[in-house]
């Protein structure tokens, strides 16, 4: 080789050497954590599951090549497993960690206060120690809020347009499994305005859930308020079909338990809201840190409403209620 060919052969793998380098490291293979409520099988968590995937695509994450995803699932009845399920994922030592509700946010935080965590469905992260503000959180958690502080209060008003004789309101939900309180104490304001029995029916089992139905449909005007809550979901069929049973009118937090047959839902899209927590976790994979991103609130709600049901429970869809409707199944 020629003197000038072999310095030009030289330049040029000086050149390469720093190009691959940057295309190694762009492809090192980041660690995310996955902490979510619910089963495996269960079709509404793999469809969030999804939405959280394909979120992670958009921002140029894909499982197999330069992100690897750790997902571990807490049963409705697993509140005593948390602490477990937590250690277990956090030994990983994942560079962020996707997390639901807030038992899993507060047992992620007993276990770290260093590692990034992106909440979703909490309804507020102040209450629950995760956050100094919305505007600037502080510690290693930030995210998006589940609700606004009077969704359930708007549920109430819903279920009487709807039912405009209901006297008695269930609201049912498990404390160990969602931010009970929180929605007790939002819903208690409104009830007393609008004249209603707020009945607080607090259910771990399918055989609470039974007896508390049964014991609001013992008199007449009675009807359910069911605010987000893993133990619930997993036991949506049942609670829909006693619903029906007795001529209940009921009010859900998210579409797909109108879809199942439920009555009429107003809340926000799940799926959406795990396909915009990937924004979050790229932005900190990428080098942001949580306690300056800013707590996300919900900015679209939805109002879905089930014909079908409406009919079998004997009741008509009031007018204002089909116009504010985002969707109507029949």
């Amino acid at each position: 080789m020629k003197r000038r060919e072999f310095i030009a052969a030289l330049g040029s793998t000086a050149v390469a050497r720093p190009v691959v380098a940057r295309a190694q490291q762009a492809e090192r293979v980041r660690r995310i954590g996955v902490l979510v409520n619910g089963v495996m099988d269960d079709p509404e968590t793999q469809a969030r599951l999804a939405g959280f995937r394909q979120g992670l695509e958009r921002h140029g994450w894909r499982e197999g090549r330069n992100i690897r995803v750790d997902t571990r699932f807490a049963p409705s009845n697993s509140a005593d497993q948390l602490p477990s399920l937590a250690k277990e994922l956090l030994a990983l030592q994942p560079d962020v960690i996707l997390s639901q509700s807030p038992p899993i946010a507060i047992a992620l935080q007993r276990e770290s206060r260093t590692i990034p965590i992106v909440f979703v469905a909490l309804p507020d992260p102040i209450r629950l120690g995760l956050a100094a503000s919305l505007a600037r959180p502080g510690g290693n958690f930030t995210g998006l809020l589940s609700y606004e502080e009077g969704i359930t209060g708007k549920w109430l008003a819903m279920l009487q347009e709807f039912a405009p004789g209901l006297k008695r309101a269930a609201l049912l939900g498990n404390p160990k499994t969602t931010d009970y309180d929180y929605f007790l104490r939002a819903a208690e304001v409104t009830a007393v305005s609008l004249s209603i029995e707020l009945v607080p029916s607090r259910v771990e089992t399918t055989d609470d859930i039974e007896r508390a139905i049964k014991s609001v449909a013992l008199k007449p005007n009675g009807g359910l308020v069911l605010p987000p809550d893993s133990t619930t979901i997993v036991r949506r069929d049942q609670i829909i079909g006693l619903a029906a049973s007795h001529r209940l009118p009921s009010v859900y937090p998210a579409r797909f338990w109108v879809a199942a047959g439920g009555l009429m839902s107003y809340g926000i899209d799940f799926v959406e809201v795990f396909r915009q927590a990937a924004s979050y976790v790229d932005r900190i994979l990428r080098g942001a840190h949580p306690a300056e991103l800013p707590v996300q609130a919900p900015t679209k709600y939805e109002t879905t409403v089930n014909l079908k049901t409406s009919k079998l429970l004997g009741f008509e869809v009031p007018a204002s209620l089909m116009v504010r409707a985002d969707e109507v199944i029949e």
